[in-house]
């Protein structure tokens, strides 16, 4: 990645760089300095009598047309220099002006590249998944209640804490989960509708990704099916559905039936396409309904099956996006932008007002759409960003299927039958994302934080005095208080992640470093080789031995070594914590922790307090990590290098306010990805890799 100091200086690079001249002073870089340190440090594993590791073939490449012919590649090459991966350990090391200067100008020509790209990645035309279809009929229904029970939400606001629109999360908050909870087992919601299947997380993704969600035939028809549920359920009446009486109760005078109905349902339509809908298309529910009341039916029943209708429209499941139509980079169109922005924030279908603005053409705007995502940062429809993204990014489902060894960790478990601490454990991050956006503090924070939000249970879970009741399974209380001890604080030592990351009997290095790649710095590692042997946990001999020496044997595989390079130090700083996340010094067999390493070949650590004081040391590093993960979610498709521009620019724009959360989101929606039009899926696109990151090596 590239760092802060250069950032400013390649952005105005990138803007006043014309490629008049440019390309006889990028041959004259690639022949003075890339190519004679390609065949210094790399060709012998890369290209070097038939030596290909990686798929990378560095003896072919041989001028900067072919570095701009492969991106992706070309974010790889620079991103293991840039992370000190290459040249491997064992061998001869570049020296640090050598390889700063190295990362400079690949950095330059590979800006160069996405800018001449001329467009972003089209995302495929995409159905709602399960959790956006239920919060948008709530919306255009106005329902009082939930479509259906969605485990996919993991922590439940049972105090009404969560008011963004005053700033400040409140001391204390009452929270509960579906999943690991005894309570929300019965939620107010539309009897007798049932969900379709939960979409899962992509890997290394979110659920929202175009790709991940396709519309089979027997999906679509479950979604006819579901809308018809929705209205002919019991409680489908004017308790629950707020736009009863202006929607559902019959026009006062029958001789206004043609008028009152085209004028509901121009509005019902507009808010469920998010756009006025086509005069033929208007025309054709008008005529049924009417049909339907002239023929006996009744207004409410026939205005019913007009629901059910368009809740299995396409235009209403689908999301898509309009490609540009020539080699130009065009703006969004206002609604497409309205959608873009909800489903983004709110998980679910814009307001009246980003409708009204699209349509007068002022969304478009750089000062009005900074508003309106102020406005939509202060709505209470903003827990369902946090019930969707932070839970994704920090991998929290995992949490769910932790079962560690009841036998080594029986105070882990109390209530029959057999309630888990992981539930109060699963709370805390989620608690400490929602504080940082609604109070709009750094998101260095998610690093190392100095208050956190605990529940009795987990202040005795982390060895602290406590009077008070333990509290669950139904409900938690929550309380927010200081963090001094700074082994704790933040994502990465959350007791939540120590055990997810763990097996039942003892911990996971690997998976805690792969965990730390992912989440932390967005460069997820490889799957390991198909014949690498299952790790033993019982044998004999290896009773006596640390972790980090029974782990020898793997890192000295020729094929995991690469891995274990960059995992090994991720992992193995956090062997203090056990497999439940509690601290210890020593392990079973008395011998005593090792978490030392160092990240980045640069940065010695001695424990995890000197890892943190590291990875804010790259504070630069993790924020373009960060920024990478949100836009991934906003846009609902994997990054690639054309985004690469927008990306340096969100990331200088939350360094300058302080690394504040809310200007990493504003710079998200005011980027050049999110408020243009993707290329037409046919056209050549820039990656065709699988990560949220624009990096490739990791897949």
């Amino acid at each position: 990645m590239m760092r802060w100091q250069t950032l400013v200086y390649w952005i105005a690079v990138m803007v006043c760089w014309s490629p008049l001249g440019a390309k006889p002073a990028d041959d004259k870089v690639f022949a003075d300095l890339i190519q004679p340190v390609f065949q210094q440090s790399c060709v012998k594993c890369h290209g070097q009598d038939g030596k290909v590791k990686g798929k990378v073939n560095l003896i072919k490449i041989k001028g900067v047309d072919d570095l701009l012919s492969d991106l992706d590649q070309l974010q790889d090459i620079l991103d293991v220099l840039d992370e000190h991966e290459m040249p491997p350990e064992k061998e001869p090391d570049l020296e640090p002006d050598l390889r700063n200067q190295m990362v400079l100008e690949l950095q330059k020509i590979l800006n160069k590249g996405a800018v001449a790209s001329r467009g972003y990645a089209p995302t495929p035309i995409r159905r709602m998944n399960r959790f956006q279809y239920n919060n948008a009929v709530m919306d255009l229904l106005k329902l009082k209640v939930v479509v259906f029970p969605l485990p996919e939400r993991m922590m439940r606001d049972r105090s009404g804490y969560f008011r963004p629109e005053t700033g400040k999360m409140p001391k204390e908050v009452v929270v509960s989960s579906r999943q690991l909870g005894k309570s929300a087992l019965i939620e107010p919601r539309l009897a007798g509708v049932g969900p379709f299947p939960q979409d899962l997380r992509a890997e290394h993704g979110y659920d929202n990704r175009g790709d991940h969600l396709t519309l089979s035939p027997m999906l679509m028809d479950a979604f006819f099916k579901l809308g018809r549920r929705i209205v002919q359920s019991s409680n489908f009446d004017k308790r629950f559905v707020g736009i009863w009486q202006e929607f559902f109760v019959p026009p006062a005078k029958a001789a206004q039936l043609d008028e009152e109905v085209r004028k509901r349902l121009t509005i019902f339509l507009r808010r469920a396409f998010r756009r006025p809908a086509e005069e033929d298309v208007l025309e054709r529910y008008v005529n049924y309904v009417t049909g339907q009341v002239k023929s006996g039916k009744e207004f409410t029943e026939a205005m019913k099956e007009v629901v059910s209708a368009v809740l299995a429209s396409p235009q209403f499941l689908y999301l898509y996006d309009k490609p540009a139509d020539g080699q130009k980079i065009e703006p969004l169109e206002g609604y497409e932008l309205a959608s873009r922005l909800s489903f983004f924030l709110w998980g679910s279908i814009p307001d009246d007002k980003l409708l009204e603005l699209a349509g007068n053409g002022q969304l478009n705007d750089k000062e009005v759409l900074k508003g309106q995502v102020s406005r939509m940062l202060l709505d209470r429809k903003l827990k369902r960003f946090c019930d969707s993204f932070p839970s994704q990014w920090l991998q929290l489902e995992r949490i769910i299927s932790s079962i560690p060894d009841e036998k080594i960790f029986s105070d882990f478990y109390y209530a029959p039958p057999n309630y888990r601490t992981s539930m109060d454990m699963m709370m805390e991050p989620l608690l400490l994302f929602e504080t940082v956006l609604i109070e709009n503090r750094s998101i260095l924070e998610f690093i190392d934080s100095d208050f956190t939000y605990r529940t009795p249970r987990l202040r005795k879970w982390h060895g602290e005095p406590t009077k008070e009741r333990l509290g669950g399974p139904v409900t938690l209380h929550f309380k927010r208080q200081p963090v001094s001890d700074k082994r704790q604080g933040g994502m990465i030592t959350n007791a939540a992640v120590m055990t997810m990351t763990s097996g039942p009997s003892e911990t996971k290095p690997i998976t805690r470093g792969a965990w730390i790649a992912g989440v932390i710095f967005n460069d997820p590692p490889e799957p390991p080789p198909a014949d690498v042997p299952p790790f033993d946990e019982e044998e004999k001999e290896s009773k006596n031995l640390t972790l980090r020496e029974r782990f020898a044997a793997h890192r000295e595989r020729a094929d995991c070594a690469g891995c274990h390079e960059q995992l090994d130090p991720l992992g193995f700083v956090l062997e203090n914590f056990d497999a439940v996340g509690r601290w210890r010094e020593r392990y079973e067999n008395g011998r005593e922790v090792d978490s030392s390493g160092t990240l980045f070949r640069k940065y010695k650590f001695k424990d995890v307090v000197d890892f943190k004081k590291a990875i804010l040391a790259e504070k630069d590093r993790f924020t373009r990590a960060f920024s990478e993960h949100l836009l991934s979610f906003a846009l609902g498709r994997e990054l690639t290098p054309s985004d690469l521009p927008a990306i340096d620019a969100i990331v200088a724009g939350g360094i300058a306010a302080d690394y504040s959360i809310k200007e990493l989101i504003h710079g998200v929606t005011q980027s050049g990805p999110f408020v243009s039009k993707p290329m037409a899926i046919s056209q050549k696109t820039a990656s065709s890799g699988h990560s949220n990151s624009v990096r490739v090596k990791g897949e």
